[in-house]
């Protein structure tokens, strides 16, 4: 797949060449303590890297997790994943390297990834589910339009307990009526 350009970022297939980028942020737990997985070692990340890959080159790939970088940097920063279910639906996660937080990175990227989902893919409605404490994040989703719809209690294992999730959603007119009324 050709590379998604955003305003401040470049959404791209990951690469083996990516592998020391990867870890840094896999393996950080300032990311994964917001994410629904711990933090990887080097060896977890290498394995997780080469499946990351087969999926990517499969035809019909099963989701898309794209590496986040600088417009003016191939670096991986970042990742992102946008993985389509059965109803024109997709859930849409994302991270990025401590070091860059407040940067509007992740803004960027999450909008990039909305445009590939509904212009591209023709979703219909994607959500995020994100822990209750990830105020950034929350802001994130808030600030392309999405809406709050519930709190999964429980919704994920991670770092050793069991965490809440609160759910937003985008719907694809939202979206189309939101482009150009987007906070930046």
């Amino acid at each position: 797949m050709e590379p998604l350009n955003g305003e401040l970022t470049v959404l791209r297939e990951f690469r083996g060449s990516d592998l020391d980028d990867y870890l840094s942020v896999f393996g950080d737990d300032r990311v994964t303590d917001w994410m629904a997985f711990a933090s990887y070692d080097r060896a977890r990340a290498e394995k997780s890297l080469a499946t990351l890959l087969e999926r990517s080159a499969q035809a019909d790939r099963p989701d898309y997790m794209l590496a986040v970088t600088r417009r003016d940097d191939d670096r991986m920063i970042g990742f992102v994943r946008l993985a389509p279910g059965v109803h024109k639906n997709a859930k849409l996660g994302y991270g990025v390297h401590a070091d860059h937080w407040g940067h509007g990175y992740a803004t960027d990227t999450a909008r990039t990834m909305l445009e590939f989902g509904f212009d591209t893919l023709g979703l219909h409605r994607i959500t995020a589910a994100i822990g209750p404490e990830n105020a950034a994040s929350i802001a994130v989703v808030k600030r392309l339009g999405f809406s709050y719809e519930g709190q999964l209690r429980e919704h994920v294992f991670t770092n050793g307990a069991w965490r809440d999730s609160l759910l937003y959603s985008i719907l694809e007119d939202e979206y189309r009526s939101s482009q150009g009324h987007l906070q930046p």
